[in-house]
């Protein structure tokens, strides 16, 4: 499907102001009351198609997973509403939030600590149906071992425990687990950062397999941008909670627009050594979310930083096709 006619339908999830904020307590804990707010996720935005899959990017700590696990909530907002359907998950309460977990399942980063060390393979992946109350035993069983097969493991697994297994093969039965109740949506946490470099591959490979077998749509959230690059249709920078640039993905390579996603590819490594090109270096620290800067949050680190910089913040604007920034350096008169 092209990129126009994708965009031209309502998406399958509607993000829209998402906030959370987390508070800090004063010295004397409870007693003291709240000191003060981390600010993790700060007013984001996007939508999310059906079949596509849109990168999150950004350094550690900007909010990245927290906003994932706030839109399934696993952590409730402080504000916004994030739509799937004509349904605000926001405002669901049991029943019907255990319907959208249906439709929406995530993909942890670290895949042994989300795997129930005392339960075998097989359990762990029945839970979640019976959960949901999906077939019967039977059934149910027959659905893990079909699923287990899609995503590389062997039958004998089946009995076996989480510590029995390597780090690839866990996060294989993790996206097990994810994909068993079949969802529509996947929300991949870092799900390969913990692993060699050639289990990357495989799993990222795996992931696009069975995207196009079962036509899924993905929430893919990591810190290295070329492992977004291979996977996303779509990618959103995000920079202390905001979500500072979204676009396609090589329309964002070509032409990076937000000074934070221009240094970000500086640093990507080029395999050819004749083709060199200039690092961009950001000056000082990133700022504490608990204690932001005022005007654009990244004002303190840009090398382009103008007065306004300081006073304002940026509204988001289409600097070109499909292509949003929040900076004033694309403000339009």
């Amino acid at each position: 499907m092209s990129h126009e006619a994708m965009e031209s339908r309502k998406p399958l999830l509607d993000v829209r102001g998402l906030k959370k904020y987390f508070p800090v307590k004063g010295p004397l804990g409870p007693l003291g009351g709240v000191k003060s707010y981390v600010k993790a996720v700060n007013d984001v935005s996007f939508q999310l198609h059906a079949g596509e899959t849109l990168g999150i990017v950004g350094e550690s700590g900007c909010g990245k997973s927290t906003m994932g696990r706030t839109i399934l909530r696993l952590t409730d907002p402080t504000a916004g509403q994030a739509f799937y359907g004509d349904e605000d998950i926001f405002q669901l309460s049991g029943k019907e939030l255990q319907k959208i977990r249906r439709d929406m399942q995530m993909v942890f980063q670290d895949p042994f600590s989300s795997l129930n060390p005392r339960k075998r393979i097989g359990q762990i992946l029945e839970e979640p149906l019976a959960i949901h109350s999906i077939g019967d035993t039977k059934e149910r069983t027959e659905r893990v071992m079909e699923m287990m097969h899609k995503v590389g493991l062997q039958v004998d697994h089946y009995f076996r425990y989480p510590h029995e297994f390597s780090g690839g093969q866990r996060q294989r039965i993790g996206l097990a687990r994810a994909l068993v109740v079949n969802p529509q949506i996947v929300i991949s946490d870092e799900p390969v950062s913990a692993l060699d470099v050639s289990i990357q591959s495989q799993i990222i490979n795996l992931l696009q397999e069975l995207q196009a077998e079962y036509r899924l749509t993905y929430l893919f959230i990591a810190h290295d941008i070329s492992v977004v690059r291979h996977i996303s249709d779509r990618i959103g920078v995000m920079y202390l909670g905001q979500m500072v640039e979204q676009a396609p993905t090589e329309s964002l390579f070509a032409n990076p627009l937000h000074p934070y996603t221009q240094a970000l590819l500086s640093a990507v490594p080029i395999p050819n050594p004749q083709r060199k090109k200039e690092q961009i270096i950001l000056r000082g620290e990133i700022p504490s979310p608990m204690n932001p800067p005022s005007g654009c949050i990244f004002h303190t680190r840009c090398p382009h930083a103008m007065d306004v910089c300081k006073q304002e913040a940026p509204s988001q604007i289409e600097a070109a096709s499909r292509h949003m920034v929040s900076c004033h350096l694309y403000t339009k008169p």
